[in-house]
């Protein structure tokens, strides 16, 4: 049986990621996919699809993201924020990061790191508009796939103001400018034009985005529309920005660095067992914000 391997598992408030690493920390295995409120349910395809892929092994397990505490406070599994958690993935693997954004589903992280500082952290609420969750309603709405939204993006001419703190008011402003005729493609780089103003303006106050960059979360990593406005909107040349090949995984990175701290460990089959137990969904709550 291997040894010396280790799973760190996200679940976020619309997917769900897990990064299986070896004894160098690098990845062998990882997992990102929605999980259409049945987190259980896709976790368990998952660690069968591990152990078809890279073996039953004795492995210690960490969680995080916005769903993940009352996963484990239900299985007594050990719990990380998710900053903390991508904290730690640029400690050891990033160390010439200065400033990194991480748009989730539901929520947007900033972090500064500033030599013989603690990380200074900044997170927004689950109702603010800088957040994958905005997209998708704005896809929605033009009533297009996110692939085709993105490459809208890049045949735009204007920019539009949108609000979008606000989810009502963003939806509002859409809709003004479509029964005004306004160009599709301008709607869709004028929404990644606010996603982006969001983030900064709400999460950078009093500091500056300053080089090497790293974006991370499912936006950034699969709507490239997304990551050149930002780009844009910070200033910085494209050498000073690092995405990562995991960029989409990386607080389970991080909970998966940050297990092999832990004493206890099972095989991936007992712990595909212990999630076999029927769970009571109202134990799934959503942790404290940690800025509060």
């Amino acid at each position: 049986m291997r040894k010396n391997i280790h799973i760190g598992l996200d679940a976020g408030s619309t997917t769900i990621k897990v990064v299986v690493t070896d004894e160098n920390n690098k990845l062998i295995y990882n997992d990102y996919r929605r999980h259409y409120a049945d987190i259980i349910g896709n976790l368990k395809k998952i660690l069968n699809e591990i152990i078809d892929n890279v073996g039953d092994f004795n492995t210690k397990l960490c969680i995080t993201g916005s769903a993940g505490m009352g996963i484990s406070e239900r299985y007594n599994i050990p719990f990380q924020q998710e900053v903390v958690s991508s904290c730690e993935v640029i400690k050891q693997e990033y160390p010439e990061i200065k400033t990194f954004v991480d748009i989730g589903g539901e929520d947007s992280k900033m972090i500064f790191f500033r030599e013989g500082k603690s990380p200074d952290i900044r997170m927004n609420g689950s109702c603010a508009g800088g957040t994958g969750s905005f997209i998708d309603q704005m896809v929605t709405l033009l009533n297009v796939e996110m692939d085709e939204f993105s490459k809208m993006a890049e045949k735009a001419e204007t920019i539009y103001p949108i609000a979008s703190r606000c989810g009502v008011f963003s939806k509002t402003d859409v809709q003004n400018l479509l029964a005004r005729n306004a160009s599709k493609n301008d709607i869709a780089a004028s929404v990644f034009h606010a996603v982006s103003m969001q983030v900064i303006t709400s999460l950078a106050r009093g500091y500056s985005i300053e080089p090497k960059l790293f974006l991370c979360g499912g936006p950034f990593t699969f709507i490239p529309s997304l990551r050149k406005a930002f780009v844009e909107e910070v200033q910085l040349d494209e050498k000073d920005v690092i995405v990562s090949e995991h960029s989409a995984v990386i607080p389970a990175w991080g909970a998966a660095l940050l297990a092999r701290k832990q004493a206890d460990s099972k095989s991936v089959s007992e712990y595909l067992s212990l999630f076999n137990e029927k769970i009571d969904p109202s134990t799934l709550k959503l942790p404290p914000n940690p800025l509060k």
